[in-house]
């Protein structure tokens, strides 16, 4: 069992960068997949970004492709969100997720993430 835990929120002007970081605290992260999702305060949680086992799929939501990217270390045992360009929709509190088995098909969805960290808050004013 894995146990994601979250780290490197903040407060950020518009235009500007954060980078989140995903650790499997007490395991690895070999074998799994791994998704972020995001909050916002009234509002469903919603798909950022996944990558799977190997690395090399990845998928984004529309609303951060281009701005956001999602990699992952596995010397580390760290997945990382590298987000810029911010915005003030981009307020939220971000969620790390994992999953073994992730498939291409499902990799957006939160109903196939089995294991989810604490959050991390991550807010764009200026």
């Amino acid at each position: 069992q894995v146990q994601p835990v979250e780290s490197g929120g903040g407060l950020v002007q518009p235009g500007g960068s954060l980078r989140l970081s995903c650790v499997a605290s007490g395991s690895t992260f070999r074998g799994y997949g791994v998704g972020w999702f995001r909050q916002a305060p009234g509002k469903e949680r919603e798909f950022v970004a996944a990558i799977r086992l190997t690395g090399d799929n990845t998928q984004y939501a529309d609303s951060v492709k281009g701005r956001f990217t999602i990699s992952r270390d596995g010397a580390k045992n760290t997945v990382y969100l590298q987000m810029n360009s911010l915005k003030p929709e981009d307020t939220a509190v971000y969620y790390c997720a994992a999953a073994k088995g992730l498939i291409i098909t499902t990799m957006a969805r939160r109903m196939s993430y089995n294991y989810w960290g604490q959050g991390t808050q991550v807010t764009v004013s200026s």
